[in-house]
Protein backbone atom coordinates (compact mmCIF):
# COMPACT_ATOMS: atom_id res chain seq x y z
CA UNK A 1 0.00 0.00 0.00
CA UNK A 2 1.36 3.41 -0.99
CA UNK A 3 0.81 5.94 1.79
CA UNK A 4 0.30 9.52 0.61
CA UNK A 5 -0.01 12.98 2.18
CA UNK A 6 -1.73 15.59 -0.01
CA UNK A 7 -0.59 19.20 0.43
CA UNK A 8 -2.36 22.17 -1.19
CA UNK A 9 -3.68 25.46 0.15
CA UNK A 10 -6.97 25.04 -1.73
CA UNK A 11 -9.42 22.76 0.09
CA UNK A 12 -11.20 21.67 -3.09
CA UNK A 13 -7.92 20.61 -4.68
CA UNK A 14 -6.85 18.67 -1.57
CA UNK A 15 -10.19 16.92 -1.30
CA UNK A 16 -10.31 16.11 -5.01
CA UNK A 17 -6.85 14.57 -5.06
CA UNK A 18 -7.49 12.70 -1.82
CA UNK A 19 -10.76 11.22 -3.13
CA UNK A 20 -9.11 10.10 -6.37
CA UNK A 21 -6.15 8.51 -4.59
CA UNK A 22 -8.25 6.80 -1.91
CA UNK A 23 -10.36 5.16 -4.61
CA UNK A 24 -7.32 3.10 -5.64
CA UNK A 25 -6.73 -0.32 -4.09
CA UNK A 26 -2.99 0.26 -3.71
CA UNK A 27 -3.02 3.88 -2.46
CA UNK A 28 -4.11 5.33 0.88
CA UNK A 29 -4.19 9.04 1.80
CA UNK A 30 -2.98 9.13 5.40
CA UNK A 31 -3.05 12.89 5.85
CA UNK A 32 -3.58 16.31 4.26
CA UNK A 33 -2.07 19.75 4.84
CA UNK A 34 -2.68 23.28 3.57
CA UNK A 35 0.89 24.62 3.77
CA UNK A 36 4.49 23.47 3.92
CA UNK A 37 4.76 23.69 7.70
CA UNK A 38 1.74 21.43 8.16
CA UNK A 39 3.18 19.12 5.51
CA UNK A 40 6.39 18.61 7.47
CA UNK A 41 4.36 17.85 10.59
CA UNK A 42 2.19 15.39 8.66
CA UNK A 43 5.26 13.57 7.32
CA UNK A 44 6.61 13.28 10.84
CA UNK A 45 3.30 11.91 12.10
CA UNK A 46 2.33 9.57 9.26
CA UNK A 47 5.64 8.62 7.58
CA UNK A 48 4.08 8.51 4.08
CA UNK A 49 5.77 7.05 1.03
CA UNK A 50 4.87 10.08 -1.10
CA UNK A 51 3.94 13.71 -0.46
CA UNK A 52 1.89 15.36 -3.19
CA UNK A 53 3.20 18.92 -2.67
CA UNK A 54 1.92 22.17 -4.16
CA UNK A 55 4.63 24.71 -5.03
CA UNK A 56 2.99 27.98 -4.01
CA UNK A 57 1.49 28.02 -0.50
CA UNK A 58 1.33 30.43 2.46
CA UNK A 59 3.32 30.07 5.70
CA UNK A 60 5.94 27.80 4.08
CA UNK A 61 6.00 27.11 0.35
CA UNK A 62 6.49 23.71 -1.25
CA UNK A 63 10.12 24.28 -2.18
CA UNK A 64 11.16 25.24 1.34
CA UNK A 65 9.21 22.30 2.75
CA UNK A 66 10.85 19.93 0.28
CA UNK A 67 14.27 21.24 1.26
CA UNK A 68 13.50 20.51 4.92
CA UNK A 69 12.42 16.98 3.99
CA UNK A 70 15.55 16.31 1.92
CA UNK A 71 16.96 13.78 4.38
CA UNK A 72 13.65 11.98 4.85
CA UNK A 73 12.87 8.72 3.02
CA UNK A 74 9.50 10.14 1.91
CA UNK A 75 9.43 11.03 -1.79
CA UNK A 76 8.09 14.44 -2.83
CA UNK A 77 6.01 14.86 -5.97
CA UNK A 78 5.62 18.55 -6.74
CA UNK A 79 2.44 20.04 -8.20
CA UNK A 80 2.61 23.10 -10.42
CA UNK A 81 0.28 25.06 -12.68
CA UNK A 82 2.87 25.90 -15.34
CA UNK A 83 5.13 23.46 -17.18
CA UNK A 84 7.98 25.99 -17.37
CA UNK A 85 7.83 27.26 -13.83
CA UNK A 86 11.12 28.55 -12.38
CA UNK A 87 10.06 27.15 -9.02
CA UNK A 88 9.93 23.59 -10.35
CA UNK A 89 13.66 23.62 -11.16
CA UNK A 90 14.35 24.90 -7.64
CA UNK A 91 12.14 22.12 -6.26
CA UNK A 92 14.12 19.43 -8.09
CA UNK A 93 17.35 20.88 -6.74
CA UNK A 94 15.79 20.86 -3.27
CA UNK A 95 15.23 17.11 -3.54
CA UNK A 96 11.83 16.58 -5.16
CA UNK A 97 11.47 13.25 -6.94
CA UNK A 98 9.53 14.76 -9.83
CA UNK A 99 6.74 17.13 -10.73
CA UNK A 100 3.26 17.02 -12.19
CA UNK A 101 1.02 19.62 -13.78
CA UNK A 102 -2.16 20.22 -11.78
CA UNK A 103 -4.33 19.86 -14.86
CA UNK A 104 -2.85 16.46 -15.76
CA UNK A 105 -5.37 13.65 -16.35
CA UNK A 106 -6.29 11.47 -13.38
CA UNK A 107 -4.50 8.46 -14.86
CA UNK A 108 -1.28 10.48 -15.12
CA UNK A 109 -1.53 11.54 -11.48
CA UNK A 110 -1.99 7.95 -10.33
CA UNK A 111 0.89 6.77 -12.49
CA UNK A 112 3.07 9.58 -11.13
CA UNK A 113 2.41 8.65 -7.51
CA UNK A 114 3.25 5.00 -8.20
CA UNK A 115 6.42 5.86 -10.14
CA UNK A 116 7.75 8.25 -7.51
CA UNK A 117 6.87 5.82 -4.71
CA UNK A 118 8.85 3.10 -6.47
CA UNK A 119 11.79 5.43 -7.07
CA UNK A 120 12.42 3.71 -10.39
CA UNK A 121 12.32 6.66 -12.78
CA UNK A 122 11.97 10.40 -12.97
CA UNK A 123 8.42 11.49 -13.67
CA UNK A 124 7.68 12.76 -17.20
CA UNK A 125 11.36 12.80 -18.26
CA UNK A 126 10.76 14.57 -21.58
CA UNK A 127 9.05 17.50 -19.85
CA UNK A 128 11.49 17.54 -16.94
CA UNK A 129 14.54 17.51 -19.22
CA UNK A 130 13.11 20.43 -21.19
CA UNK A 131 12.45 22.40 -18.03
CA UNK A 132 15.86 21.69 -16.48
CA UNK A 133 17.60 22.44 -19.75
CA UNK A 134 15.77 25.76 -19.98
CA UNK A 135 16.81 26.94 -16.54
CA UNK A 136 20.37 25.62 -16.64
CA UNK A 137 20.80 27.56 -19.90
CA UNK A 138 19.38 30.65 -18.26
CA UNK A 139 21.64 30.30 -15.22
CA UNK A 140 25.24 30.00 -16.43
CA UNK A 141 26.42 31.22 -13.03
CA UNK A 142 25.15 27.99 -11.52
CA UNK A 143 27.76 26.01 -13.47
CA UNK A 144 31.06 25.64 -11.64
CA UNK A 145 34.32 23.83 -12.26
CA UNK A 146 33.83 22.00 -8.96
CA UNK A 147 30.87 19.97 -10.15
CA UNK A 148 32.62 18.16 -13.03
CA UNK A 149 35.36 17.24 -10.57
CA UNK A 150 32.80 15.21 -8.65
CA UNK A 151 32.36 13.02 -11.69
CA UNK A 152 36.04 12.04 -11.66
CA UNK A 153 35.24 9.36 -9.08
CA UNK A 154 33.08 7.52 -11.60
CA UNK A 155 34.25 4.78 -13.93
CA UNK A 156 33.63 5.21 -17.67
CA UNK A 157 30.70 2.80 -17.44
CA UNK A 158 29.19 4.64 -14.46
CA UNK A 159 29.54 7.95 -16.31
CA UNK A 160 27.71 6.51 -19.31
CA UNK A 161 24.97 5.14 -17.06
CA UNK A 162 24.58 8.54 -15.39
CA UNK A 163 24.29 10.17 -18.82
CA UNK A 164 21.51 7.78 -19.80
CA UNK A 165 19.71 8.22 -16.47
CA UNK A 166 19.78 11.98 -17.08
CA UNK A 167 18.35 11.39 -20.54
CA UNK A 168 15.32 9.77 -18.93
CA UNK A 169 15.99 6.11 -19.67
CA UNK A 170 14.78 3.43 -17.27
CA UNK A 171 17.11 0.71 -15.98
CA UNK A 172 15.63 -1.75 -18.49
CA UNK A 173 16.19 0.67 -21.37
CA UNK A 174 19.76 1.36 -20.26
CA UNK A 175 20.42 -2.39 -20.07
CA UNK A 176 19.19 -2.78 -23.62
CA UNK A 177 21.28 0.11 -24.98
CA UNK A 178 24.47 -1.02 -23.24
CA UNK A 179 23.83 -4.75 -23.72
CA UNK A 180 23.97 -5.44 -20.00
CA UNK A 181 21.82 -7.35 -17.53
CA UNK A 182 19.27 -5.10 -15.83
CA UNK A 183 20.63 -6.12 -12.41
CA UNK A 184 24.09 -4.97 -13.53
CA UNK A 185 22.64 -1.59 -14.50
CA UNK A 186 20.93 -1.32 -11.11
CA UNK A 187 24.30 -1.95 -9.45
CA UNK A 188 25.96 0.75 -11.58
CA UNK A 189 23.17 3.21 -10.74
CA UNK A 190 23.42 2.43 -7.03
CA UNK A 191 27.22 2.85 -6.96
CA UNK A 192 27.00 6.06 -8.97
CA UNK A 193 24.43 7.57 -6.61
CA UNK A 194 26.51 6.55 -3.60
CA UNK A 195 29.72 8.06 -5.00
CA UNK A 196 27.99 11.33 -5.88
CA UNK A 197 25.84 11.54 -2.76
CA UNK A 198 22.63 11.53 -4.80
CA UNK A 199 19.27 10.64 -3.32
CA UNK A 200 17.41 9.72 -6.49
CA UNK A 201 17.16 10.07 -10.26
CA UNK A 202 15.83 13.63 -10.07
CA UNK A 203 19.01 14.79 -8.36
CA UNK A 204 21.05 12.80 -10.89
CA UNK A 205 19.39 14.70 -13.74
CA UNK A 206 20.11 18.07 -12.12
CA UNK A 207 23.76 17.17 -11.48
CA UNK A 208 24.25 15.83 -15.00
CA UNK A 209 22.95 19.06 -16.53
CA UNK A 210 24.78 21.38 -14.15
CA UNK A 211 28.07 19.54 -14.57
CA UNK A 212 27.84 19.71 -18.34
CA UNK A 213 27.71 15.92 -18.71
CA UNK A 214 24.40 16.43 -20.50
CA UNK A 215 23.78 19.61 -22.44
CA UNK A 216 20.36 21.26 -22.66
CA UNK A 217 18.55 20.61 -25.91
CA UNK A 218 18.51 23.49 -28.29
Amino acid sequence: MIRVVVVDDQAMVREGFAALLNAQEDIEVVGTAENGREAIAAVGEHAPDVVLMDVRMPVLDGIAATRELAGHPTKVLMLTTFDLDDHVYDALRAGAGGFLLKHAPAAELLHAVRVVAAGEALLAPEVTRRLIGHFVSARPAALTDARPARLAALTDRETEVLRLVAAGFSNAEIACRLVLAEQTVKSHVSRTFTKLGLRDRAQAVVLAYESGLVRPAS
